[in-house]
């Protein structure tokens, strides 16, 4: 009944994650969403509103986080790896999103496609995907015997 419960919980937050992608355009402040859709079309820059945009940035990474992290706890039942992909998430949503907010600030002059990338990093949680399998690597290896000396 315990692995009913944790594989439900699992994939409510998977739920939760396509969520915030699907209604991305109905909760978020995002006037880039439009911009990289029709790029091939000579979309013109956006106007937008600095502080809406960082916020709804901050609040998207703010629920993207709580959902990988649900799914790293329940996925691996070891606080300290949730602690671990939080510090992770967060370390690489402060390094893209300075440099997404530099792209954005002159208007994508440092490329289209490398702003699309860097906006990607922002707004979706593509860190879980490397995170999941090197902790489940980590797992088999701890469970194999490999490093049973070791804190893992």
């Amino acid at each position: 009944m315990k692995k009913i419960i944790n594989w439900l919980v699992i994939i409510f937050a998977i739920f939760g994650l396509i969520g915030v992608r699907v209604l991305e355009d109905k909760i978020f402040y995002d006037p880039f969403l439009n911009y990289f859709r029709g790029i091939n079309q000579q979309t013109h820059f956006p106007d937008f509103q600095w502080n809406k945009l960082i916020l709804s940035h901050l609040f998207r990474f703010g629920l993207n986080l709580i959902f990988s992290a649900i799914i790293i706890q329940f996925m691996f039942k070891r606080r300290v790896w949730t602690l671990q992909a939080i510090l992770m998430i967060c370390l690489v949503f402060i390094i893209t999103f300075p440099i997404y907010l530099y792209c954005v600030s002159t208007k994508f002059e440092i490329g289209h496609l490398f702003s699309f990338y860097m906006r990607r990093f922002v707004i979706q949680p593509l860190i879980l995907l490397l995170i999941i399998p090197m902790f489940y690597y980590r797992l088999k290896m701890r469970n194999e015997g490999h490093g049973a000396n070791q804190k893992i």
